[in-house]
């Protein structure tokens, strides 16, 4: 029994130990939970998390162990740390009888949601269980996930949790503000008004809700309500709400039209995300606008590009008139333009139609022509009660447009009575346009018909007299002469311009007739009533002296040409020449020696030097003085190695030696003729006049050896030779074409060097040339030239060039050309060398030569002004092509001095084109506005012109000219795909850059 008890005992103790033991560990790590609960409580979550996982690795109780993970996992949450979700469901899957598994869930979406990652909140809130939740906990999770609904604009969603806790203390009043606030953004004011009306007393909120209730009064119409709420408001606000508060204000004093008080505040706005629109651009256009400020009113109008609305038809033609007021129609016409091709206001769509074709008439119209805006006003509005002026106006406008082309083809549609005589006058002046150009048979036409509808006289006399002129030009010279005396006799013919030139015009075609007689009454005539044109007053005197030389009236005839010097003509070489050989013919030779010896030392580079020590050296002949003969000739042939008299020099020293019984130095002056000028005239004389040396001197056998030497020479063949050649030459001069190509073919077919090839092949190139066979001429104007210096070389020179340049045969035409320029005579030959190698250059794009030849051209000072134009325009474009624009700018300003036409368009565009690059933007719109209005035939550089103005107006501030005239250019210039191109390029530039603070803008 004592053992039993004792065991007992010890048992008992033992039990009490143990237990002891436990309870001391468990209360140990009750403490440490503690710790870390409290840890977790104070945000400290790493170290919670290390406490938390060293109880639950050591602690047997379940319970703890089960808080130790949810803890764990939360803090994992709050850490952010990977594998923080795989935690929490972890939990779960580890202790489903936790009580804290739904508060896991709700911990963690609370988490989220206060972190602002709603999407992550919602997530774990879908997870947790509403049942399971209290009063105060479900409350909290119905504004929570509401909430999160609202943020990802869930609004049905959102509207389902918000009105659980629509009553609540604590969620109420931010529950209704949502729920107002999804009203108002679905324009649902009334209930948004109910919502904000229910918590409108509570400060949270009241800052916020003045900005909503303005904005619904303003969209509801109650605009002084929206101004007096927005003014309230308007302090309390941050710098985004007071942007958009000024905006509501401005824009419901601007409805209530106080124009005055909208200003201020609608200038305060600063757009949606920092851009404006249309409208708002409009608005504030508008106000300034009505306050007269026209020019503020511009610089907003003009921000709106592409609009196609009512609020852009508006602005557009508020724009236009502002323009208008101040004094800017060239901007106004392109606003009326865009105004008249919206139909979102009928009215405003007519007034600015009207508006637009007016202006048109009044400054032309760089789109289209002045006549197709006015018809096309009448046609679609042809009940206006302004038909009347509209109509005047357009009978007017076919004259004052100047596009005379497309007004001509208008015309050509609608010959009505009250048209016939804008008819008459546009046939005129673009019979005028194509005479400048060049195309004589066209203006010819147009003349003819100006002349037949005979409605004013005064330009039925003018159209005479253009008439005669390119009869001249077409070498009707009887024509002509016809035509000039019926304009004289048209007795409006003394109040044209025209008058003052048309007796040298008539004198002119008499010379060219060779009635001499007549041609010196009328020039004469002209010398006599010539008041200021020097120019035509020395080319006159030049004439008239020639008129008098040729029939043989020297006295006369030197007296003219002794004014032609003494007025310093251009061509006082030529008058000094003529003057000299002159006195030969009255039997002065020792006056006419006297002044070509002074010529010789006077003009040493005249083209006439060479003629002058030729007649110098035959008039030595004529008076005996062999010597001085001899050395005249030796100095023309030293000096003038080119010259077509230099084999006429050493013949005239042969004959000069034989016939003083020289005979050996005639024969070396005769084999040096043969020699270096086979085939020639003076050749043919040679080898005859030394036949009779060799003959006198018996040394036949001398002579019938050298003869061999000479291709040209087949003494055996000369009768046939002779005989055939004199056969095609008949035909020839009896203009029998077909005969006489036949025959020179025949000639050149069987004496390819004969004692007459030269004159062969060059007659059949001539006939083969006339009949227009031009390639034919080419191998026969090729064997003129390749013989030595005779006397068609320089016509066949002449000619090939003209062949070749025709085919744009350029590498064939350019060593001819040079060979022209070298070796001609006559001056107008030199200059038609030039002038074509430039242009030859230039084609091949060898821009340095091209300018070279130009600058040649443009130093001869006899040259007229259409091939001055030419020159300059190489010039300049060559400088341009070489990106030498100071050069090119210098040659345009040049041109522009002496153009028409084409040309002259050319040369305004570039004046606006460097005008802008110096940023002379209102200068350069100045002239671009003058090849609109005074060429605007040539579209090409109005085309180009109008890119250039669009660049102006950019760089002026003005972005709706801009971009208006852009795309004008491309839907109405398609013949010119590089301008297009251009165009493109421009308003694409624009669009990036205005897109930037104009949201209605798409680039």
């Amino acid at each position: 029994m004592i053992k039993i008890l004792k065991f007992s005992f010890f048992l008992i103790f033992a039990t009490s130990t143990i237990w002891a033991q436990q309870s001391s560990i468990y209360t140990h790590d009750l403490k440490e939970f503690d710790k870390a609960v409290a840890l977790y409580k104070d945000k400290q979550y790493q170290s919670a998390q290390i406490m938390f996982d060293n109880v639950k690795n050591n602690v047997a109780n379940d319970e703890i162990k089960a808080d130790c993970a949810y803890y764990i996992a939360n803090c994992a949450i709050r850490l952010n740390q990977m594998g923080a979700d795989d935690l929490i469901e972890q939990f779960v899957e580890d202790y489903p009888t936790s009580t804290k598994q739904n508060q896991a869930y709700i911990e963690v979406a609370h988490y989220y949601f206060d972190q602002g990652s709603y999407a992550k909140s919602l997530e774990w809130f879908d997870k947790a269980n509403e049942n399971s939740m209290s009063y105060e906990d479900l409350e909290k999770y119905n504004f929570q996930k509401g909430y999160v609904y609202f943020t990802v604009k869930n609004t049905s969603e959102a509207t389902k949790y918000f009105n659980k806790v629509i009553n609540s203390k604590t969620y109420g009043s931010q529950a209704k503000y949502y729920l107002g606030y999804m009203s108002y953004e679905t324009d649902d004011y009334e209930n948004a008004t109910q919502y904000f009306d229910q918590v409108q007393d509570k400060e949270k909120y009241k800052e916020k809700m003045g900005y909503f209730q303005a904005d619904m009064n303003f969209k509801l119409g109650k605009f002084q309500e929206a101004i007096n709420l927005g003014l309230e408001q308007l302090p309390k606000s941050n710098a985004i709400e007071k942007s958009e508060l000024s905006k509501i204000i401005g824009e419901s004093y601007f409805n209530l039209k106080q124009y005055d008080k909208a200003l201020p505040y609608l200038l305060d706005y600063r757009g949606k995300k920092g851009k404006w629109n249309n409208t708002d651009y409009y608005q504030l256009g508008y106000a300034y606008y009505q306050q007269k400020d026209y020019e503020n009113a511009i610089a907003q109008f003009n921000k709106i590009i592409n609009g196609n609305d009512f609020v852009a038809q508006n602005a557009y033609y508020h724009l236009a008139e502002s323009y208008l007021k101040t004094d800017k129609k060239q901007q106004a016409l392109n606003a009326f333009k865009t105004a008249s091709e919206m139909d979102f206001d009928l009215k405003i769509q007519e007034d600015a139609f009207l508006n637009y074709a007016k202006l048109s008439y009044e400054i032309g119209n760089p789109y289209q022509s002045v006549p197709e805006v006015l018809n096309a006003y009448l046609n679609k509005y042809p009940d206006t009660s302004y038909k009347q002026e509209i109509n005047n106006l357009l009978i007017s406008s076919y004259i004052t447009s100047k596009n005379y082309k497309e007004a001509l083809s208008l015309l050509e549609k609608n010959k009505t009575p009250e048209n016939r005589l804008a008819y008459q006058k546009v046939l005129f002046y673009r019979g005028l346009e194509l005479y400048t150009d060049s195309n004589y048979q066209q203006a010819f036409d147009l003349f003819k018909k100006s002349i037949s509808e005979n409605k004013d006289a005064k330009f039925t006399a003018r159209a005479t007299f253009w008439k005669a002129e390119t009869e001249y030009n077409l070498e009707q010279y009887n024509e002509a002469m016809l035509s000039f005396k019926q304009f004289i006799n048209n007795n409006q013919a003394t109040s044209t311009p025209e008058i003052t030139n048309v007796n040298y015009n008539l004198a002119y075609a008499y010379f060219k007739l060779k009635e001499y007689e007549n041609a010196i009454t009328y020039f004469t005539n002209f010398i006599g009533e010539v008041k200021n044109d020097n120019v035509r007053k020395s080319d006159a005197y030049l004439r008239l002296g020639d008129c008098n030389f040729i029939s043989t009236k020297y006295w006369p005839a030197m007296e003219a040409y002794n004014k032609a010097i003494e007025m310093k003509s251009v061509n006082s070489d030529y008058a000094a020449f003529q003057k000299g050989i002159s006195y030969g013919f009255v039997g002065k030779n020792d006056k006419k020696i006297d002044d070509l010896e002074k010529f010789v030392k006077t003009y040493p580079n005249s083209q006439y030097a060479d003629d002058a020590l030729y007649e110098l050296g035959n008039t030595y002949v004529n008076i005996e003085n062999e010597s001085k003969a001899i050395a005249t000739y030796d100095k023309l042939i030293a000096n003038y190695k080119s010259s077509s008299y230099v084999a006429k020099s050493i013949l005239k020293q042969g004959l000069i030696y034989y016939n003083n019984n020289k005979s050996e130095p005639a024969l070396v002056k005769f084999k040096k003729v043969a020699a270096e000028f086979p085939n020639s005239p003076e050749s043919l004389q040679a080898v005859t006049t030394a036949r009779l040396i060799y003959i006198d001197n018996g040394r036949v056998d001398e002579y019938s050896q050298w003869v061999k030497t000479l291709d040209f020479v087949e003494v055996s063949d000369a009768d046939l030779d002779n005989a055939t050649y004199e056969s095609a030459e008949k035909q020839y001069l009896t203009n029998n074409s077909k005969q006489a190509i036949s025959g020179f073919s025949n000639y050149v077919a069987k004496f390819p060097n004969g004692l007459h090839a030269l004159k062969a092949n060059f007659y059949l190139a001539q006939l083969y040339y006339a009949d227009g066979l031009e390639n034919n001429t080419i191998k026969h104007y090729e064997y003129v030239i390749n013989q030595p210096r005779n006397e068609f070389t320089e016509q066949a020179l002449a000619r090939l060039c003209q062949v070749h340049l025709k085919a744009a045969n350029y590498d064939k035409a350019i060593p001819v050309l040079k060979r022209l320029e070298s070796e001609a005579d006559f001056p107008q030959n030199i200059t038609y060398a030039q002038s074509n190698l430039m242009k030859s250059y230039y084609e091949k794009e060898n821009y340095n030569q091209a300018v070279v030849y130009a600058e040649k051209v443009l130093a001869n000072d006899k040259i007229d002004n259409r091939i001055k134009s030419d020159a300059q325009i190489i010039v300049a474009r060559a400088a341009i092509k070489t990106n030498d624009e100071a050069k090119a700018k210098q040659a345009y300003a040049d041109l522009l001095k002496i153009a028409k036409g084409e040309l002259a368009a050319e040369a305004l565009y570039y004046d606006a084109y460097f005008k802008n690059k110096e940023g002379k933007f209102e200068a350069s719109n100045t002239i671009v506005q003058k090849i609109a209005k005074d060429y605007s035939g040539y579209k090409y550089y109005g085309a180009k012109g109008l890119i250039i103005m669009a660049k102006n107006f950019y760089g002026l501030k003005d972005s709706f000219q801009a971009t208006y005239i852009l795309d004008s250019v491309i839907k109405n210039f398609t013949d010119y795909p590089d301008v297009i191109e251009e165009a493109k390029k421009e308003l694409a530039i624009i669009k990036a850059e205005e897109s930037k603070t104009n949201s209605s803008i798409s680039n």
